[in-house]
């Protein structure tokens, strides 16, 4: 890359420079700025009195990421890399749905323009990529995905056990139509949630279900707890620097070569 393709590659993908944390923060600020327009939007009395300067703020957003996603693909190596990754496939989604509304025309399509419209909420994911505090949460939600994962497999065979038992305790009298009834309610009162529409009347039932309730509140506190853990005492510590080649992030702070491709990185 030549001088202007890497004091752009430094400002949009690195976060440890001024030039790059002003350009996070001004990101940021579009971003929310874009999610409140669509939730705005969604009220009838702002969407009727104002719709004009809603399109006007809408179209200068997407313009706004318009521009950042061209320049993503235009300074990378391997822009096929970025285009099928999990960013590059949100920032997609960020500017999409807008020039989609160009092409679907006519009364009968109001619906499915609606509904590609509200995917521009997605923005609110690209979040992650310009906050510490978000990077720091994402990567210790993946380096507990063996554990959060063993654990969601788990509570799947106990609502399932409890659901089967409830079915056959309480029977279609007590709402308990089927299994998977029965599963939904174990679901619910596991959870905490409690709705109430479907409840045990038998004694026996009211006792496995005040035992589940209480199981509910020692499992809650179980994924808390795991990720609570990676945050404390995280895998490894790392910087934001991202691999120019194959646009893998976080190095270690002395590396000079990329860990997964081996290619050289920014000074």
């Amino acid at each position: 890359m030549n001088k202007t393709k890497e004091k752009i590659y430094e400002i949009i993908f690195e976060a440890d420079t001024p030039g790059g944390k002003l350009f996070d923060v001004a990101l940021l600020f579009v971003i929310i700025v874009s999610v409140a327009l669509v939730l705005l939007e969604s009220v009838p009395a702002i969407r009727d009195n104002h719709q004009q300067l809603l399109r006007i703020l809408e179209w200068c957003i997407t313009i706004i990421f318009s521009i950042e996603y061209i320049l993503r693909i235009a300074i990378v190596k391997k822009p096929l890399r970025y285009i099928f990754s999990f960013y590059g496939i949100i920032d997609l989604l960020s500017v999409l749905p807008t020039y989609i509304g160009l092409v679907v025309v006519g009364s009968h399509s109001l619906v499915v323009i609606r509904i590609l419209r509200l995917l521009r909420v997605f923005r609110i994911l690209k979040l992650t990529r310009y906050t510490e505090a978000g990077r720091s949460l994402a990567k210790a939600l993946w380096h507990s995905r063996e554990k959060i994962s063993v654990f969601i497999f788990f509570v799947t065979m106990l609502v399932i056990i409890i659901g089967t038992v409830m079915y056959l305790v309480e029977g279609p009298d007590q709402g308990f139509t089927s299994i998977p009834k029965g599963i939904y309610w174990a679901i619910v009162t596991l959870t905490t949630v409690g709705y109430g529409d479907i409840s045990p009347g038998t004694p026996l039932g009211q006792f496995l279900a005040s035992v589940v309730m209480i199981m509910g509140y020692a499992i809650i506190a179980v994924p808390t707890g795991i990720v609570t853990a990676e945050i404390i005492n995280p895998t490894t510590e790392k910087n934001t620097q991202v691999c120019p080649q194959c646009l893998h992030p976080s190095h270690d702070d002395d590396a000079v070569f990329c860990k997964k491709c081996g290619s050289r990185l920014n000074p």
